[in-house]
């Protein structure tokens, strides 16, 4: 993921959220000379941001294995940001309609400095292997959901996030310049919808919609994914109306809401 551009200036906090997230980018716990080496912080000062990650319960120290992991009060405040920054919780009867409705899987994503995060998922009633789950951070210039949010961007935030991007051809359909991707945007807003075309993964498709507030601002997008074994991108099509309907739903519901910028 792109970093913020005035990192340099967050002090010590800023040090320790970045050792946060090294640590839970290896997705298993860690010895300390793994996240050394990993590491553009002095070995002193990386162990010293450490102990009092843990000191703090923001990471485990496991003294048998001499590894470190994400501690449990990071869990505590993931659920409190779900409940208090998430739409999860305002739009999870719609996802629960919406997946009994079409039996395929559902995504609903919000972008996180111009990545997705997928906040909650339905599974089809025939589960198929894919990258998103639930919490896991995507691409958003390769994902319906992403592409459906960004189209929506106002113009300055649009840059912003195109200029995050990391651009690396997954598939051989990959839309890898912001040229390509600013033309895609312009026939998302014609169509209402965005659809990954095996841009992320080969074999899996989605159709996606815009999570669009009164005012006009974008909160998030949810998506329809299948694979292309059992559905088709014309097929998919077929849903449009149910998933434009339900991502005006979850608009509706989350009106009184404030959401972070």
């Amino acid at each position: 993921m792109a970093t913020s551009p005035n990192k340099n200036s967050d002090g010590t906090v800023g040090k320790a959220l970045e050792v946060l997230d090294q640590i839970a980018n290896f997705g298993r716990p860690v010895r300390f000379t793994e996240i050394l080496e990993q590491s553009d912080h002095p070995k002193a000062t990386l162990y010293r941001l450490i102990q009092t990650l843990t000191n703090l319960g923001m990471l485990s120290y496991d003294q048998a294995a001499q590894t470190y992991s994400l501690g449990l009060r990071l869990v505590r405040l993931a659920h409190s940001a779900w409940r208090q920054s998430s739409i999860a919780p305002i739009a999870r009867p719609y996802l629960d309609a919406l997946s009994e409705k079409v039996g395929e899987t559902i995504h609903l994503a919000q972008l996180d400095r111009g990545q997705v995060l997928y906040v909650d998922k339905r599974n089809a009633a025939r589960p198929i292997e894919m990258f998103s789950q639930a919490g896991k951070i995507g691409p958003g210039y390769c994902t319906g959901v992403g592409k459906a949010i960004m189209a929506y961007l106002p113009p300055i935030e649009q840059d912003d996030a195109l200029q995050r991007q990391a651009y690396f051809k997954h598939t051989e359909h990959t839309l890898i310049t912001p040229d390509a991707l600013r033309a895609d945007f312009d026939t998302i807003r014609a169509q209402g919808v965005a659809f990954d075309r095996e841009e992320h993964e080969e074999g899996i498709v989605c159709i996606a919609a815009p999570i669009i507030l009164s005012t006009g601002k974008v909160i998030g997008a949810i998506s329809i994914t299948t694979s292309t074994q059992r559905n088709t991108l014309d097929g998919l099509g077929a849903f449009q109306n149910d998933l434009i309907h339900t991502a005006t739903q979850i608009a509706s519901a989350a009106e009184s809401w404030q959401f972070p910028s």
